[in-house]
């Protein structure tokens, strides 16, 4: 089984979501793993990952903005650090995502790529990879 690797992540606003496609690809890359499963997972309780397209995008603007109505910011939560919205936004994406890896290459459709989604940045973030080859 191959290591656990890290990605570094340095975020610029509070809402935004980041392509880190072609970072997991180099990382699933570096195992050597020719099929298996790659699982990144974000450690951040305020962050979350999600696959979506990524030729549009106004696909990524619309998901945040929508976001940002379901979850406001200044709903009136008792946390006391002023970022529930964020830990709500996290939980409705999720910390993970689990791909394939099929001929020492993910397996992603033709406009889908990883995103890394912050919620309450700027902040430097990180996400885990690990490769159980197959």
């Amino acid at each position: 089984m191959s290591e656990v690797q890290t990605i570094d992540i340095r975020t610029t606003t509070r809402l935004e979501m980041v392509d880190i496609t072609a970072l997991v690809r180099a990382a699933v890359k570096r195992t050597g793993a020719t099929h298996g499963l790659a699982t990144v997972f974000c450690p951040h309780t305020t962050a979350g990952l999600t696959i979506q397209e990524n030729a549009d995008p106004d696909v990524k603007s619309d998901l945040l903005a929508h976001l940002a109505r379901l979850v406001p910011k200044e709903a009136g939560f008792r946390h006391g650090e002023g970022n529930s919205d964020a830990h709500i936004k996290s939980s409705i994406i999720g910390a993970s995502t689990t791909l394939l890896v099929d001929s020492g290459k993910l397996l992603l459709g033709h406009w889908q790529a990883i995103f890394f989604c912050e919620f309450d940045g700027p902040r430097d973030r990180r996400v885990f990879v690990k490769v159980v080859k197959g």
